[in-house]
Formats: C-alpha cells, structure tokens, sequence
C-alpha cells in the first residue's frame, strides 16, 4: 500500500508567487474540506490547483484499499517554472528604454496521504493541566487584565515608560491662542 498518492501540473500559467497563496490555505486539510476551500476561492489559481487535488484523489482511487473520503493534503508546493516561450519580451518605455515582461509559469505539486488509525486519532487529545498549571494560568489571565484596565493613553503599559498621561499632555497652539484671548478681554 501506498503511503503518498501525487499529481502535478507542470507548466501551470500563473506564477508561482500567487498560486502559493492558495496552495498554503489548503494543506494539512482534509481532501474534501480542500476541495470545499478551493471552489469558494476567487483566486484563478484555485481552479488549477483544485484539478490537481482531484486528480491526485483519482490516483488513490485506484488503489482499492483506499477510502479517498479519509485522504489529507500531506504536501503542497509551488515551483518556479520557465517564463513562457523561453524568453522575456520587450516592451517599449518612455525616453527610448525597454521593459522586459516577464510571463511566468509554475509547477503545482500535491501529495496526498491517508489518515491514521480512527476518527479521533486524527486530532490530539487535549492534556489535562495539573492544578498547577492551572492557578498560573488564571494568575496570568488576571495580571493580563488588571494591566489593560490601568493602561491609559497612547503607548500606555510600554516598558521605556513612553506613555503620556492626561497631566503630561501639552495644549495645542489654538487652546493657548484662545486662553491669551480670555486673559487680554478679562484685564
């Protein structure tokens, strides 16, 4: 048996830049849960990859011990591929320069594995924390927030004690404006 089902699509016309995007929300997912995240994706890159999943799901299915329901995106990687036609173009700039356009390629690769053992085994259980653990986890939550509700003003709870408090605050030049204009009405 098998322990990797793949699929590539070499000379995939997008780069490999953007398709990396899309290629990094789906792996470690469930094939179906992948699949499902690829058809909502607006990305034009989704839909190549999203063939690339399926066919690789294909390749499993020939294995007939296999339950293709209970694969999971084991790899997932973006290659570079060669710019098409071999080559940059040129495009005509201002003041006499070119500019080269560059039309990228890249190869989609996807390894899919099936899923060990049972249904709960493919998550790890949660470890109990011993009662320790717990009171300083609770005395960490509660100095967490006892300091977030003594923090005032910009850059409030910064160690360099950069903060400004009310007091520390200096007038705009219009208040010192308005207040030489009450003193000079009132004298």
């Amino acid at each position: 048996m098998k322990t990797h089902y793949k699929a590539s699509h070499r000379h995939a016309h997008t780069s490999a830049r953007k398709a990396r995007l899309v290629v990094d929300l789906i792996r470690g997912l469930p094939v179906n849960t992948a699949l499902g995240v690829l058809d909502r994706s607006p990305q034009r890159a989704a839909v190549m990859i999203g063939k690339v999943v399926r066919s690789a799901v294909a390749n499993a299915e020939q294995d007939s011990q296999i339950d293709p329901n209970r694969l999971t995106v084991s790899e997932a990687r973006v290659d570079e591929g060669p710019l098409l036609g071999g080559h940059m173009r040129w495009r005509p700039a201002a003041r006499g320069r070119a500019m080269p356009i560059h039309k990228r390629t890249s190869h989609i690769h996807i390894a899919l594995s099936p899923i060990e053992g049972g249904a709960d085994s493919a998550a790890p259980a949660p470890r109990e924390l011993s009662e320790e653990e717990k009171a300083k986890k609770a005395a960490s939550k509660a100095a967490k927030v006892k300091k977030s509700k003594t923090a005032k003003g910009h850059g409030a709870g910064r160690k360099d004690g950069a903060g400004k408090s009310a007091s520390m605050k200096q007038a705009t030049p219009r208040a010192g404006k308005q207040a030489i204009r009450k003193q000079n009405k009132e004298g």
